[in-house]
């Protein structure tokens, strides 16, 4: 007979184990995620923009209420993720998940993004856009319909974020599986510059309609990017090595297109041998020593996505050319030609047009910026170490203001007399350059 004392013991260590391998196995489920939200206040949180009664916390439950709203951000920003969480609805509730999201106030469908929260039952949702419904990638990817529960019961989602990969699982069923480099519409670049940004805060957005949640989780995923290797959709501009793909420049647009073939390949071969001698390869950069002249790519581009990290010197001044067009700013605060004091990303050569940034976003000389730029059609994005500085605004023909901008051209790095360093140059097409005239 076992003793009493002995067989207490035993079921005890039975128990223990027991409880041991249920939360093992659910660690193995939910191995590396971690509560964002602490089920008693909205520490971590911050309203902006918010409306009537805003947002608030009961029994574990992060509600928006009835009449109130805004945007409810986490304080962290979060880059490549998976974000799991419970919702549930009322008849004809309306809110959206922002990811990757500014800290602002306003419509972050477009300087962010939202996946809807929506009930697609109520009659006066009928009408809406594929891209409109529960689960879509506001106005960008359609989900799928279906996987929805009834209001009054919970719904089960998870949002996995990795570069441009972005999938949406509701109660266990795939929703959306979409990669956003496949967006080329026109109209949807220019009114979404928030597809170009690779981290941001998450949140909610309110529309006054009472909506709850609970069980909020996410799991960062690892990022390393060497560099002078470019993300999946883009090539490369600069190889880290040498300098192909690259010319000197030659004269402007309007000039060149005068040239005869002889003409133009004379001065290009000069303008190569002038390149040669100032700018160079070196420790995976493109260096310019501060005596020549600019350089271009070697063949034109139309509506295109640009990554560029660059650093300049003190009073350094350079600028990006879009299809041969002045000009994507560089420069820093107390460049002699910056009366303004402005900062790094604006259209500087634009007259009708805002020339100067949103906001400041530079790293002081001598540290690396990082521009992400989506041209499509005259209209740029600029965004600057992730702030955007620069929102669908027309980039002017500085050849010809009578004319609007080419259809394609070169890109082309400014020399201004100053010591220059870029890396991480890499391109994604979206579309192929019309033939020029």
């Amino acid at each position: 007979m076992i003793p009493h004392r002995r067989f207490l013991l035993g079921l005890g260590s039975i128990a223990l184990g027991a409880a041991v391998f249920m939360g093992c196995a659910t660690t193995s489920r939910e191995a590396g995620f971690l509560p964002i939200f602490d089920g008693k206040t909205l520490n971590g949180w911050k309203l902006l923009g918010g409306k009537g009664d805003g947002y608030g916390v009961k029994d574990g439950i992060l509600y928006c209420a009835k009449g109130g709203g805004g945007n409810l951000l986490s304080e962290r920003q979060y880059g490549d993720f998976i974000f799991r969480f419970e919702f549930k609805l009322e008849p004809g509730s309306n809110n959206g998940i922002a990811i990757r999201s500014p800290f602002a106030g306003g419509s972050l469908a477009y300087l962010g993004m939202e996946v809807q929260v929506l009930d697609d039952t109520d009659p006066k949702y009928a009408k809406l856009k594929p891209a409109q419904y529960n689960g879509s990638v506001y106005l960008i990817a359609a989900a799928k319909r279906g996987a929805l529960r009834p209001v009054g019961e919970w719904n089960e989602e998870e949002i996995f974020c990795r570069g441009r990969h972005i999938r949406v699982t509701l109660n266990g069923k795939v929703i959306v599986d979409t990669n956003l480099n496949d967006v080329t519409d026109r109209e949807t670049l220019k009114k979404h510059p928030g597809l170009l940004r690779d981290r941001g805060h998450l949140g909610f957005l309110g529309h006054n309609d009472y909506v709850e949640f609970r069980n909020l989780r996410v799991k960062e995923l690892p990022t390393a990017q060497a560099h002078n290797v470019p993300p999946a959709g883009f090539k490369r501009l600069f190889n880290g090595e040498n300098l192909e793909g690259w010319k000197g420049l030659v004269a402007d647009p309007l000039q060149r297109a005068r040239m005869s073939k002889e003409e133009l390949a004379a001065a290009q071969a000069k303008a190569d041998d002038h390149m040669a001698a100032h700018w160079g390869a070196a420790d995976g950069m493109l260096v310019f020593d501060g005596k020549g002249h600019s350089i271009a790519t070697a063949r034109d581009y139309g509506d295109v996505e640009i990554h560029c990290d660059w650093k300049i010197e003190p009073k350094g001044d350079s600028g990006i050319y879009l299809r041969g067009t002045p000009q994507i700013q560089i420069w820093e605060r107390d460049t002699p030609g910056n009366p303004k004091r402005a900062g790094s990303g604006g259209l500087y050569n634009n007259l009708k047009n805002p020339s100067v940034p949103s906001t400041w976003a530079d790293h002081a000389p001598g540290l690396w910026n990082r521009f992400r730029i989506l041209s499509v059609g005259d209209k740029v994005h600029v965004f600057l170490n992730d702030e955007l500085v620069v929102n669908n605004v027309t980039l002017e023909n500085y050849w010809d203001r009578k004319q609007p901008l080419f259809p394609s051209g070169q890109i082309e790095l400014q020399a201004h007399g100053s010591v220059l360093c870029f890396r991480n140059l890499h391109i994604r097409e979206l579309a192929a350059p019309p033939v020029t005239k």
